[in-house]
């Protein structure tokens, strides 16, 4: 290629392992709904590989909502999604799941990335993912990037899981966090330099999200027009802390009588605290005051934002959470912890309000006073329209046309 020649054109083979499916439609939204974004501008499939053991069918009896299978192939908005198998069996050998993903799914790899002419691997959570993807990329010759999102990479620190983590991240071309708080907490750990990271915040789509005429909202949901709501969004397990906010809105109920906490959200593969939420309601009183209202689309979440006063999240981690930049792109100010990413999406007084993690007290007052306090849902909105994905998928489509234009290049530890 000659200096006057165009840079060849990033082709991307996206893989990850969290990716909706017809069983599974909440699954990994946020990756579809920024990789989806970036194959408007660039060539893309899919890779996302299916956990699966002979085991399976025998857990499901008890657990209906574990491993459901997704068809191993399907076209999503044009976009073709493979889902090949990998044996992952539970318990102990969980700490294979790296390696077995990597032998499992090389040959789909290897043909997609053929078909393709894929030029970049883009992996998402370091492990088993970003694992399985350095291998297969080292043998085709890719680069490959990792992009690290959240508490499912930290959970490994200090595990038999963190050797595989860091030879992960090692062997990949480019890292990538959704925010600062990652590269802290996770990337250093795992003994890469924070300037090995690049920075690519999750965005918010302004068409789905946008602010509704309050009273139409709860007439729509059925909520009484002059009530205080407080509504949560996100997967009913432990981690996102709908159970520690239930015995707030029994101490609120006595200033409000008519308040109202929505938690919208389903069960995962892994938990489902909507029974223990159910009892801790009636534990404490407010089984009237508290709606578990299930998953919603998003044209239908929207809905929620904009019935309600206040959005509250007590959750124990989050790497970027887009619920924050949905509520806000609806106008609504933020209660939630000081945790992960939170305060670099709550980046403001004007915005909402930060608590320590876990303090009941402050997380109490901070609900009071949101609930009081008079804010500027236009300013609040402003922010969100500021965080759009446009803005991120500049970010990515310049990083995987550097990578492509550098070519050959398929490990971090090979860079000079």
């Amino acid at each position: 290629m000659t200096a006057d020649s165009p840079a060849p054109r990033a082709r991307v083979l996206v893989y990850s392992s969290l990716f909706p499916s017809d069983t599974a439609p909440n699954a990994g939204v946020f990756i579809r709904e920024r990789m989806f974004r970036v194959a408007q501008r660039l060539p893309l499939a899919v890779v996302a590989p299916q956990a699966w053991s002979p085991l399976d069918g025998i857990i499901r009896r008890f657990r209906p909502g574990f491993r459901p299978p997704a068809a191993r192939f399907e076209v999503m908005s044009g976009i073709e999604v493979h889902r090949p198998r990998f044996l992952s069996v539970p318990g102990i050998l969980k700490r294979l799941d790296g390696w077995l993903m990597a032998m499992c799914t090389r040959r789909t790899v290897r043909r997609v990335a053929r078909t393709l002419h894929a030029t970049v691997i883009d992996a998402h959570f370091a492990y088993p993912d970003g694992y399985a993807a350095t291998r297969i990329g080292r043998e085709l010759g890719l680069p490959v990037t990792i992009s690290l999102r959240g508490s499912k990479d930290q959970r490994l620190l200090g595990t038999n899981r963190e050797p595989a983590l860091r030879e992960a991240l090692a062997r990949a071309a480019q890292l990538i966090v959704v925010s600062e708080s990652l590269v802290q907490d996770v990337g250093v750990p795992l003994g890469q330099a924070a300037g090995r990271f690049e920075r690519v915040g999750n965005g918010v789509d302004l068409t789905r999200f946008m602010p509704l005429d309050r009273a139409r909202a709860r007439e729509h949901l059925g909520l009484p027009a002059d009530a205080k709501v407080i509504v949560g969004v996100g997967n009913r397990i432990p981690l996102k802390g709908f159970q520690r906010v239930i015995p707030l809105i029994a101490r609120l109920k006595a200033r409000y009588p008519d308040i109202r906490y929505l938690i919208v959200g389903g069960a995962t593969a892994q938990a489902d605290t909507g029974p223990e939420l159910i009892r801790l309601a009636a534990q404490h009183g407010v089984s009237e005051n508290v709606r578990l209202c299930g998953r919603q689309t998003p044209d239908e979440l929207r809905w929620y934002y904009s019935a309600a006063d206040v959005f509250a999240l007590a959750t124990e981690y989050e790497g970027w959470a887009n619920v924050l930049l949905e509520a806000m792109a609806c106008g609504l100010p933020v209660v939630t912890t000081r945790v992960g990413g939170n305060a670099e999406v709550v980046s403001d007084p004007s915005l909402g309000i930060l608590v320590p993690y876990w303090d009941e007290a402050a997380f109490f007052a901070a609900l009071a006073q949101a609930l009081e306090q008079t804010w500027d849902h236009e300013q609040i909105r402003r922010y969100a329209q500021a965080n759009t994905w446009e803005r991120r998928v500049d970010q990515l489509v310049g990083i995987f046309e550097k990578l492509t234009a550098q070519g050959g290049i398929n490990s971090g530890e090979q860079r000079t």
